[in-house]
């Protein structure tokens, strides 16, 4: 732990200041009696420890930018999104930390496959075209069981995780009178009436469809761009300065890590 700390100071000081700022937004959600709020706070101080858990015990080398990145989008999705609202307030909130989401699940999906491609032990070598497009394919695989959950979590609680979409226009074969399979459209929606009351909305309340596929969307370009970058990566080999501060690694013997400290405070 006292090496890591000696060689992660930055990306410590923001995992202290953070988890400050969830302890005390915890203390006000108890004052309101907000106890859902609470368990999120709970949640997300749980969630801040795991890439120190993933450093000391798997002995996996997580670069300090994407260390950072890492607490950062945890804080932003659970504390910003959730409980202040931003996700309602600011609509590309969702948008961007989607985004993010593709583009950080690559990075990691690309270093599994690239740490077993890189052992001794393996005794075959895969192309850096592979190696991306393992990458990418971990990162959609995730945004899809994602978005799995956040249907699931609607279905069985309730729940708008899947945020509402308001449009002006929709087709569907359901309004055409001849049952032919044709869609009919309708333009210009101003309301839409529920059980005859107009709900004032400005148009049709889509259920979560167009949010979803705009979740898959963005995070489709995300993964994309961290392939592209993780391609040349490989193909250079390890001489990106952007793909060093963001893929993990193997760490190597503790002794090395002191020495480089070391070398550094010199």
């Amino acid at each position: 732990m006292h090496m890591e700390l000696r060689e992660h100071k930055s990306s410590f000081l923001v995992y202290v200041v953070l988890r400050i700022l969830v302890i005390l937004m915890m203390i006000l959600q108890i004052f309101n009696r907000n106890y859902e709020n609470v368990f999120l706070c709970v949640l997300t101080l749980c969630l801040l420890v795991v890439p120190s858990f993933v450093q000391i015990n798997l002995k996996i080398e997580l670069p300090t930018p994407l260390e950072i990145t890492i607490l950062i989008f945890i804080f932003a999705a659970e504390i910003m999104g959730e409980i202040q609202s931003y996700y309602i307030r600011f609509p590309f909130w969702d948008t961007a930390l989607h985004t993010i989401n593709g583009f950080l699940m690559a990075a990691i999906g690309f270093a599994l496959v690239d740490i077993l491609n890189r052992s001794k032990k393996i005794s075959f070598q895969l192309s850096p075209v592979y190696l991306s497009l393992a990458a990418f394919c971990f990162s959609m695989t995730i945004g899809v069981v994602w978005e799995f959950f956040e249907f699931g979590m609607d279905m069985l609680f309730g729940l708008d995780m899947q945020k509402d979409t308001v449009v002006q226009c929709i087709h569907s074969v359901m309004l055409d009178p001849t049952n032919s399979n044709i869609p009919v459209g309708i333009e210009d929606i101003k309301d839409v009436a529920v059980n005859g009351e107009c709900l004032g909305l400005g148009g049709y309340l889509d259920i979560g469809l167009i949010d979803t596929m705009k979740d898959l969307i963005v995070n489709f370009i995300g993964a994309a761009v961290f392939s592209i970058i993780g391609y040349f990566y490989v193909k250079n080999r390890g001489r990106g300065k952007v793909a060093r501060g963001l893929i993990p690694r193997l760490k190597t013997k503790d002794a090395d890590f002191l020495e480089q400290a070391e070398e550094e405070e010199s």
